[in-house]
């Protein structure tokens, strides 16, 4: 069972209560992480990962499983996964796949493509560049490169565009064409039900600004202290995540705590808009769930054991 949808939309909760649910029916299921930055053990506030309460009461697995000076990948997460549904598989468990990027859910159905590896001497040059002139000008540096690539790219996705840009510079071929030569696909007898979760607009915002004061209020600044001890690169993932550049403005003295929050939420609605059109586009067939309450909850979930148990 995969259950994408934006940030804050309520994926997390409505993958426990169908647990749950199903757990009530004599069926077991175990909830598997596809969300990017909730890998990463350093930040379990600011990316809103399950509760320690949670992971006690239902199996989660993949939570908290990298190490800030790591840098996790499509293909890393895709191995990790497999192994996982294929474990939970063996046992009769039901594997509940729950997450906002959506790259990892698509890769999971469709395969991954290969492309080969890059050379680190154009990858530090494609950050440098990017660095220096902004998203919008390497944009259009990748349009003359790769106008196909660029046109899908927002000015401020700023890792797609650096991962476009440096494949056909060290490559001298689009991404999208190594995306087309699909390898590593699942097993053909594993059949996926799907599920993306969309709040109205309205709700989802109000959810984003509630959400990071809620980080707040759990102790996400001593999160980002402890984080900004250990020095690692401003290139990682994990110190690119919404509320960290933004907190630690706020210890260097640059932001008030009210600007880090204001600037944090529009960051969190931004990213959360991209995320409804991705799911809109690429995962058409999906069942779409709409949550705008936790009173939506138990009936969403209700509705989701229906469709699953009928191909379970």
């Amino acid at each position: 069972v995969l259950i994408g949808g934006p940030s804050a939309s309520g994926k997390s909760a409505l993958a426990l209560a169908l647990g749950q649910a199903l757990a009530l029916r004599k069926q077991n299921a175990v909830i598997l992480n596809a969300d990017a930055l909730q890998l990463y053990r350093d930040l379990s506030v600011l990316t809103a990962r399950p509760t320690l309460e949670d992971e006690a009461a239902f199996p989660h697995r993949l939570y908290g499983v990298l190490d800030g000076s790591e840098r996790g990948s499509v293909a890393g997460w895709l191995a990790l996964i497999k192994e996982e549904i294929e474990a939970a598989l063996a046992e009769g468990w039901i594997p509940l796949v729950v997450g906002g990027t959506g790259m990892y859910l698509h890769t999971l159905q469709n395969g991954l493509a290969q492309v080969p590896e890059i050379d680190p001497e154009v990858r530090a040059e494609s950050v440098l560049l990017h660095g220096r002139i902004g998203g919008r000008a390497f944009k259009q540096e990748l349009a003359q490169l790769d106008p196909t690539g660029a046109a899908k790219l927002h000015d401020g996705d700023t890792q797609r565009l650096i991962r476009a840009y440096e494949v056909i510079k060290s490559t001298n071929r689009p991404l999208h064409e190594w995306q087309s030569q699909q390898s590593d696909k699942p097993p053909a007898h594993w059949r996926f039900t799907s599920f993306v979760v969309e709040p109205t607009r309205p709700t989802l915002y109000a959810n984003c600004d509630r959400r990071f004061d809620v980080m707040l209020e759990k102790g996400a600044m001593d999160e980002v202290k402890q984080l900004l001890t250990r020095d690692l690169s401003p290139e990682l993932p994990v110190m690119k995540a919404v509320g960290v550049p933004e907190l630690a403005a706020v210890m260097r003295g640059t932001w008030t705590i009210d600007q880090a929050r204001e600037k944090a939420q529009q960051s969190t609605r931004n990213y959360a808009k991209r995320q409804l059109t991705w799911f809109r586009h690429q995962l058409p067939g999906a069942t779409r769930m709409e949550i705008n309450s936790a009173s939506d909850i138990a009936p969403a979930a209700a509705q989701m054991h229906t469709i699953v148990t009928r191909f379970a």
